[in-house]
C-alpha cells in the first residue's frame, strides 16, 4: 500500500516511528514533513498535501499528526474526497475503517504518548475493510457535501 505521511514540529517523534513502523510492514511510505520537532510549524502545510495525495490517487492512505490530531483531521477533511478520523483507541480504529472507510489516520503526538498504541491502532486501521452496507448510504450523503449538491434523502 502506498502511504502518505505528514505532521507539524509537536507530531513529529510520533511521525518517525509511524513511518518506520509502515516500512516495517512493507509499504511505500511518502514523507511529506516536517523533517524536525524543533522548528514550530503550521500543521495544513504538511497535512494538505497529504490529504491531496489521497484524494487524487497518488497514495493510498494518509496518515497525519499534529500535537492532538485534531487540527490534521480538521485540515485534511477540507479536501474533497478525504474521511480523515482521530483515532484514539483500538474500538475507533476498527471503527473508522469498518463503518466510515476513513482513508486519512489523524493522531496526536502529544496527547498519545504510548507510541506502541498508537502502532497498534495503525495495524488495526491498516487492515480493516471497509463493511459496505447501510454505510454505503452515509457515506454517500457525506460525499454530497464534497461536491456541493443537495443531500440525498
Amino acid at each position: 500500500m502506498k502511504v502518505a505521511i505528514g505532521s507539524d514540529h509537536a507530531g513529529y517523534a510520533l511521525k518517525e516511528r509511524v513511518k518506520a513502523e509502515l516500512v516495517r510492514l512493507g509499504h511505500d511510505v511518502q514523507d511529506l514533513g516536517t523533517d524536525s520537532a524543533e522548528k514550530s510549524v503550521d500543521y495544513p502545510d504538511f497535512v494538505i498535501p497529504v490529504a491531496e495525495r489521497v484524494a487524487d490517487g497518488t497514495v493510498d492512505r494518509g496518515v497525519v499528526v499534529c500535537g492532538s490530531g485534531i487540527g490534521a483531521s480538521i485540515a485534511a477533511n477540507k479536501v474533497e474526497g478525504i474521511r480523515a478520523s482521530v483515532v484514539t483507541s483500538d474500538e475507533t480504529a476498527r471503527q473508522t475503517r469498518q463503518d466510515n472507510d476513513s482513508n486519512v489516520l489523524a493522531v496526536g503526538g502529544r496527547t498519545n504518548t504510548d507510541f506502541d498504541a498508537v502502532l497498534r491502532w495503525l495495524a488495526i486501521w491498516l487492515t480493516t475493510p471497509f463493511a459496505g452496507g447501510r454505510h454505503e448510504r452515509r457515506l454517500a450523503k457525506i460525499a454530497q457535501l464534497d461536491s456541493h449538491a443537495s443531500p440525498v434523502e
